[in-house]
């Protein structure tokens, strides 16, 4: 039983053998169409998963980006609020006209009547 013996069947020629492969021809046809709207389907699927994967990863980083940014001018805003404290200090001292005088003979060695001023290097500045 080596060899293979040839079929010598020959097909019935009757409508419902017609019929049926006609039908198993259809449902061929049916499968096909089936697996090409499936393989559209998953290509529109996998290009929009990819534009909406890439879009919000952009948007997260501009988001960090920005999130840096505000960090950053929150800092620069509460410098700029101490500063401006200083700055008011400053000038209600201003308005004082005994700190004005005691300003005056600092910074530019004014003295008052009878007076004598001695300027004493910092130890820092002579090394």
């Amino acid at each position: 039983m080596g060899a293979e013996r040839k079929k010598n069947v020959s097909k019935i020629q009757t409508t419902y053998v017609e019929q049926q492969e006609y039908a198993e021809i259809a449902s061929a046809r049916k499968r096909k169409l089936l697996m090409r709207r499936l393989s559209l389907f998953l290509v529109f699927a996998v290009v929009l998963a990819y534009l909406m994967i890439s879009s919000n990863i952009s948007q997260t980083a501009k988001l960090e980006a920005k999130i840096a940014k505000k960090k950053q001018l929150d800092h620069q805003l509460a410098d700029l609020k101490k500063q401006q404290d200083i700055l008011n200090e400053d000038i209600l001292k201003l308005n004082d006209d005994d700190y004005i005088g005691k300003l005056a003979r600092k910074e530019y060695f004014f003295s008052e009547k009878n007076e004598i001023i001695f300027n004493i290097p910092d130890e820092k500045q002579e090394n």
